[in-house]
């Protein structure tokens, strides 16, 4: 019996939310550029998103730019917004077809203008599609989107439109950039590290994390199939015990 078959198609996670990491290392054990891995992750992305869809995982979130990125090299930088505008350009014909809606997460006002066009064109041209949910975070980190909610409500409690004591975990949730999708169940992380670098910090309050040695470029469909077979075995208490489930 292969992976894909052993999944109990009753219990997928509904998100999936995944840290797209190795790329670096991938390249230069090809004896090759940092931006080389970057390239062929894009192979990996297209083979989780086949994966998800196979299996009835309904959001995929990919840490494609974190706002600590912009301290790479200079010319690494260049590289990967060149990428992310190319890749998101010509990709969006493939996006229909499998019916993936695109959407994004982050602050992307900070993006080069082309890049944001590129995005904002595509998230249009998708936004009927039914199928898989691609959140793609670019220039994206949690404590700027926690850092951003807090300014929202504490401008309305200034305003005298919000009290102090109305705020709740719920409304916090509601501010957020991702208000309209749901936890993450899982969250995976490529390449053998184990941190989550900044990412969906609050809305990974009760997700099961799996760490995997494969780099991204080498992630494939089997990868996700293990990972969603590692997330079926655990008991998920959300803080009661087993004899309350």
């Amino acid at each position: 019996m292969n992976l894909q078959d052993q999944i109990d198609l009753t219990n997928v996670p509904k998100h999936i939310a995944i840290i797209m990491d190795g790329n670096g290392r991938w390249a230069k054990k090809q004896g090759q550029e940092r931006l080389y891995g970057h390239s062929f992750g894009v192979d990996s992305v297209r083979a989780s998103l086949t994966a998800c869809k196979n299996i009835g995982v309904k959001y995929a979130t990919m840490y494609a730019f974190s706002t600590e990125n912009w301290s790479r090299p200079h010319d690494e930088v260049e590289g990967l917004m060149s990428l992310l505008v190319f890749t998101i350009a010509n990709e969006v014909s493939e996006l229909n077809a499998q019916n993936v809606r695109l959407l994004s997460i982050g602050d992307t006002d900070g993006l080069p203008e082309d890049c944001q066009n590129e995005l904002s064109n595509a998230i249009e041209s998708t936004k009927n599609n039914t199928g898989v949910n691609l959140v793609i975070a670019l220039n994206y980190s949690s404590r700027w989107e926690i850092a951003e909610a807090v300014k929202k409500l504490a401008s309305q409690v200034k305003d005298g439109k919000l009290e102090v004591s109305d705020i709740t975990p719920e409304l916090i949730n509601s501010t957020l950039s991702t208000r309209d999708i749901p936890d993450p169940e899982l969250l995976i992380r490529t390449s053998g590290e184990h941190r989550l670098s900044n990412f969906l910090l609050w809305q990974a309050a009760y997700s099961e994390f799996y760490f995997t040695p494969v780099l991204w470029p080498d992630f494939r469909e089997e990868d996700l199939y293990k990972a969603v077979l590692d997330y079926q075995s655990r008991e998920r208490r959300f803080g009661m015990v087993s004899e309350q489930l």
